[in-house]
């Protein structure tokens, strides 16, 4: 079974930057596709982020140029560095995990579907 706890949300005034954790209890994440979603309320969670065993990523447009992920296999740890935040980057952000594969930084990797394990997510608030 693996287990995801995501940390690091707080509440930041427009503009500032928060970095995500999300520590996953697998062997060793080396073998996994790891994601970051979102969810606002009254919306659907949506795919923000996700990185591949091979550390190649895939970025929603929303967030490309603001948002980055990356990983340390040392730690099983996987990062969301958010930059430049705005009031619409809102949500309870969650991660996800699933056996790495081509689809984690194509299309598939931005729908919930495909992602086995999640965590229980970290609410992220951006005011203006």
């Amino acid at each position: 079974q693996v287990q995801l706890v995501e940390s690091g949300g707080a509440s930041v005034q427009a503009g500032g930057s928060l970095r995500l954790s999300c520590a996953v209890s697998a062997y060793t994440i080396s073998s996994y596709c790891v994601g970051w979603f979102r969810q606002a309320p009254g919306k659907e969670r949506e795919g923000v982020a996700s990185i591949n065993s091979d550390g190649s990523t895939r970025y929603a447009d929303s967030v490309k140029g603001r948002f980055t992920i990356s990983k340390d296999n040392a730690k099983n740890t996987v990062y969301l560095q958010m930059n430049s935040l705005k009031p619409e980057d809102t949500a309870m952000y969650y991660c996800a995990a699933d056996r790495a594969g081509s689809w984690c930084v194509g299309f598939h990797g931005s729908l919930k579907v495909w992602y086995a394990y999640w965590g229980q997510g970290t609410q992220v608030t951006v005011s203006s």
